[in-house]
């Protein structure tokens, strides 16, 4: 069993040096979630604080729960459009009993081990997922460069110059935050007018409060906060098992799916508690933050004070920093969360794979919903599955001396596949016996067997003898107990040969 203080270094910070990297990460992080929080808290119809405090809270809370070290949660806007009809028709208080009670569900979820059904997300889903996110953050900026003087232009050239050149002659602070530091500074300094995080909303002054959400504890509230609650919590725990996935691959290491879903539902619950909304984890600040550095527990606990401290005690400096600052930063998220190798891949990747790929991509895009962008690759790749092992199945007729047809079926047998099993047996046969031979086969489904069980009918009917040999242990089984005709004669709880 691992040692409690091993096990803390392992996940807070191991050195002196992992630690002032993950501190200045974490900056970088707090520092672009501020725009991001108070956009989402517009789109959901509430006061910037909800989204400030809900970001403040979530990451703090999941950097001690969470199963991911070093990704961020925050408010999201996938969950910000789903309860901007609660907000309008019931009131911010609904949407704070809502996000408890998604909070709940997603704890249920991880003990449920629901987190299980990511193995059925193909990677060419996941790269499409990438994709489209990457495409959609960069589309979040071009509103920036609407009705804005060259001054904005110019910036965030600067910007994306400071970010991509620092790193070639130092990589001791992250090239981020010196764009944010050094294009605040000129902003400031010049006057120059441009756009700036104050623009954005007002800023909330001082510390969030404690408070339980102000609505009656009957049917009526359930009934109506139920629906949203459902849909917050499965959209938050696709984007935040996605994102986990997605930072295993950037770090080349593993997460605690189950431990994530558990923790995102607390880190929700509190951020209810404190007047906030529902968040997930974030693929382009979780992007920023391991780019910058950032890979432990530490990070993520960094970006949530540290944003309360900004918003605390540096809330007026903080509505200075211009807005091309941080534009040209998740410019840089976006170009480089995009997996640019995808593009290259179309034309070797099988054209299935790729399909999956391009559809996900342009659902997300199109809606700007990614669980029904995700859900809609995995159908597709279902369905090609499907597909590709309905073809993977033969029947084979082999003619005996003593008037017996053998046939001999190789592949798999599922309700994708019953069609042509069936029809693969001549209904003129002559023989006056039939073997049919399903050593080579599997039955998957009772698709299947009622397809076995047609055959045999038929062939019977017509004065045949029929005689079903080797069945595999499962394809028995499924047979014994759902079969009309005759049983396959394998003991129940039998050792397989």
């Amino acid at each position: 069993m691992t040692n409690p203080v091993s096990r803390f270094r392992t996940e807070w910070f191991t050195s002196a040096a992992e630690a002032r990297r993950d501190v200045l990460a974490g900056i970088v992080v707090a520092l672009a979630l501020i725009p991001e929080a108070i956009g989402f808290s517009i789109i959901s119809g509430v006061d910037p604080r909800v989204g400030l405090y809900a970001s403040v809270a979530i990451a703090i809370v999941i950097s001690f729960l969470g199963g991911r070290p070093g990704m961020i949660s925050a408010a999201t806007a996938a969950v910000a459009v789903v309860v901007t009809p609660l907000v309008r028709d019931h009131g911010v208080e609904y949407l704070f009993a809502a996000t408890i009670l998604m909070g709940l569900i997603q704890m249920v979820a991880g003990l449920l081990r629901l987190d299980l059904l990511m193995q059925f997300v193909s990677r060419s889903v996941i790269t499409g997922f990438v994709n489209a996110l990457a495409i959609l953050i960069f589309m979040a900026q071009l509103p920036q460069f609407v009705g804005v003087t060259w001054h904005t232009y110019a910036m965030v050239a600067a910007g994306l110059a400071i970010i991509y050149l620092v790193p070639r002659v130092t990589k001791a602070v992250p090239s981020p935050l010196v764009a944010i530091l050094v294009l605040a500074a000129i902003s400031i300094a010049l006057g120059l007018p441009v756009r700036t995080v104050g623009d954005m909303g007002k800023l909330p002054e001082g510390l969030p409060s404690f408070a339980l959400p102000n609505v009656p504890l009957t049917w009526e509230t359930l009934r109506i906060i139920l629906p949203y609650s459902l849909t917050m919590a499965a959209v938050g725990l696709l984007e935040s098992l996605l994102t986990a996935q997605i930072v295993d691959d950037m770090t080349d290491t593993d997460s605690d799916k189950r431990r994530e879903c558990m923790g995102q539902g607390g880190a929700n619950i509190a951020a209810a508690l404190v007047g906030g909304m529902g968040g997930c984890a974030m693929i382009g600040q979780s992007v920023i933050n391991v780019t910058s550095g950032g890979r432990k527990r530490l990070s993520t606990f960094t970006a949530g004070t540290f944003l309360l401290f900004l918003l605390a005690v540096l809330g007026p400096i903080v509505g200075r920093i211009p807005m091309p600052a941080l534009v040209a930063v998740m410019v840089m998220v976006s170009i480089g969360t995009f997996s640019w190798n995808s593009l290259l891949n179309l034309r070797r990747h099988p054209p299935t794979s790729s399909a999956v790929m391009l559809v996900t991509v342009a659902v997300v895009v199109a809606t700007h919903n990614l669980a029904g962008g995700v859900l809609a690759g995995v159908l597709l790749s279902g369905i090609f599955f499907a597909g590709k092992v309905r073809r993977m199945f033969s029947v084979e007729r082999e003619a005996g001396i003593d008037g017996t047809a053998t046939y001999r079926v190789q592949g798999e047998i599922f309700f994708a596949s019953v069609d042509r099993f069936t029809r693969a047996f001549q209904a003129e046969d002559s023989a006056a016996r039939v073997v049919i031979d399903v050593s080579a086969a599997h039955f998957w489904d009772i698709s299947g067997v009622g397809a076995l069980d047609k055959i045999v009918a038929r062939l019977r009917r017509d004065g045949r003898e029929v005689e079903v040999i080797g069945y595999n242990r499962a394809s028995a089984d499924l047979v014994d107990r759902f079969a009309l005709h005759d049983k396959t004669g394998v003991e129940l709880g039998a050792v397989p040969h």
